[in-house]
């Protein structure tokens, strides 16, 4: 009285449930390797300069004076501390630092050279912040991945929102 068809078909349902959950593997694995990726990414961009703004002990620090904006540089002269390190640089008068850093002719900025160049970073709150905000964008990038991708709501919320205001406190400090 048992029809054979009916002993086949847990079979075939077991095996397409079975690659349907595969798929819901690798998909919640895509999504989180491209969460980790944004994110790296946003710290290796980020700690180009912030790695000057946040470890200063050792390096040429003073302060700048701006003098000249051009496109997204300004540049002006160059006060080194009374405490800094003299290096081969000692002679330098004039650096270079990032537009957002500073606006206005004749504003002061509390700077750090990057070693062998005439490019100088912002320290202090602000240009730690500064230096983070590739960081911050990522953070908010990544939200959404794993908001949509994950279904981690929570998460992503916690993620937007520390995003958020890593750029709201760099606005406030510049």
């Amino acid at each position: 009285m048992a029809p054979t068809k009916s002993k086949r078909r847990p079979a075939v349902r077991r095996a397409g449930e079975s690659a349907y959950g595969l798929l819901l593997v690798g998909k919640q694995a895509l999504m989180a390797a491209v969460a980790l990726l944004v994110l790296t990414a946003g710290v290796f961009t980020s700690w180009d300069a912030a790695q000057h703004a946040m470890l200063t002990k050792g390096r040429e620090r003073g302060t700048v004076t701006i003098e000249r904006c051009d496109g997204d540089v300004c540049g002006g002269r160059f006060e080194p501390a009374s405490g800094a390190p003299a290096g081969a640089d000692a002679e330098r008068r004039t650096v270079t630092v990032v537009e957002a850093a500073g606006r206005e002719r004749g504003e002061r900025l509390p700077v750090a050279v990057k070693p062998g160049t005439d490019e100088a970073v912002r320290t202090g709150l602000g240009g730690v912040l500064h230096a983070w905000i590739p960081f911050a964008g990522s953070l908010l990038l990544a939200a959404l991945v794993v908001a949509g991708g994950l279904r981690m709501r929570r998460t992503a919320w916690g993620l937007g929102l520390a995003g958020a205001a890593l750029l709201g406190g760099a606005f406030l400090t510049l």
